[in-house]
């Protein structure tokens, strides 16, 4: 071959290569900034529905199956609620039987294929729980966020933020315990979410952009009566709620942080995400590379949310060790650079953003230690 030719071919074979890395690049890439709402997150395993009978369903054996606490179970055209494991009743050594609390939508069919999701409800606070609230609209930066309000008679409101593989409906997990209390609680859809409007870019920015959303949430509860908030936040949005406490232009109404499962390492979760999409490990860092570059993402663990040093208000953080999603060190090290304000409750065998469904009623008793005041 000529020295021209050979070149030639050599450039065009380093273009085509180029191209496909771009390519899947940004494959990756999207699996990582864009997991669906309101679909379980990719990293935990699908389960076999094997049998089901009178308040029991019996799953393929796996350590998620096995977790302690309560879960939503979703399916094609299912979504119903498991809770504990009872050793008690019979089954073969690949299979483990759970109570089934109930079925909210379809029917779980033997052989359907279910995954785990720390969401219970499906619906509505009325059509779920029973729960009167009023649908509001939230003048946000790019557009109307729609948002249940369910009243109640304290001056001080709690605003919940769900986070990735979720929706509005996941904080419905908590809405009886708020309700205990007469909590008047706000529960917003922001960017990327079903009815409200999308980023400028199509993508998600781990609540880098998103807060500002929780901005628009915090002015709409002062106009309506609001003396105070707190954000409880889980995931990305518990990555919100930090960015908020710091950069709202309504901080000092801010009394307090819950933050469920919070993202702080950036790198560590597009690479968790991009690794659960399938995405073979040599093109992770590239999957990354890729996710930082068209998103905008930047900054290093915990100074990429907001500086620590800037936090001004109590914050209860419930994290564990065994989230793959959002690796609980960054927590653990927030924990200890503010012990004055930030208080670490310690969730063990629990997935990301599934603190309460691990222990319902620890999670509970050390929110209300923590709300009450606040209140």
């Amino acid at each position: 071959m000529r020295p021209a030719t050979a070149t030639a071919a050599a450039v065009t074979t380093l273009i085509g290569v180029g191209a496909a890395v771009y390519a899947v690049g940004r494959y990756a890439s999207d699996a990582a900034l864009n997991p669906p709402p309101g679909r379980p997150l990719p990293g935990d395993p699908r389960l076999t529905v094997h049998a089901t009978g009178p308040g029991r369903i019996t799953l393929t054996r796996s350590l998620a199956a096995l977790r302690p606490g309560t879960y939503g179970i979703e399916g094609t055209d299912v979504h119903a609620v498991v809770g504990p494991v009872l050793d008690h009743v019979p089954h073969t050594a690949d299979t483990v039987v759970r109570r089934l609390e109930r079925v909210e939508q379809g029917t779980l069919q033997t052989g359907a294929k279910v995954r785990l999701t720390p969401q219970l409800h499906a619906g509505t606070p009325l059509s779920a729980l029973g729960v009167e609230y009023q649908d509001v609209e939230i003048p946000g930066e790019l557009g109307t966020l729609p948002a249940w309000h369910v009243a109640g008679p304290r001056s001080t409101w709690v605003i919940t933020l769900h986070g990735l593989g979720t929706t509005r409906q996941h904080p419905l997990n908590l809405l009886p315990f708020l309700r205990r209390h007469q909590i008047p609680v706000l529960m917003p859809a922001y960017r990327g979410d079903p009815g409200a409007p999308s980023s400028p870019d199509g993508l998600g920015h781990l609540g880098e952009s998103e807060w500002r959303d929780v901005d628009a949430a915090i002015r709409h509860a002062v106009r309506h009566g609001a003396q105070k908030v707190v954000l409880h936040g889980w995931s990305t949005g518990a990555t919100m709620a930090l960015h908020a406490a710091v950069g709202s232009g309504l901080r000092e109404r801010v009394a307090g942080l819950v933050l469920d499962s919070p993202v702080l390492d950036q790198e560590a979760t597009l690479r968790a995400l991009a690794a659960a999409r399938r995405t073979p490990a040599p093109l992770l860092p590239l999957a990354v590379r890729a996710a930082r570059s068209r998103s905008g993402l930047h900054g290093e663990p915990l100074q990429e949310s907001t500086d620590p040093q800037a936090l001004r208000v109590p914050a209860l953080l419930f994290h564990g060790p065994d989230d793959t999603l959002a690796p609980w060190e960054p927590s653990r090290e927030l924990a200890a650079l503010r012990p004055d304000l930030v208080t670490l409750r310690s969730v063990p065998h629990a997935p990301h953003a599934a603190m309460w469904n691990a222990d319902p009623t620890r999670y509970e008793e050390a929110l209300r230690r923590f709300l009450i005041p606040l209140l």
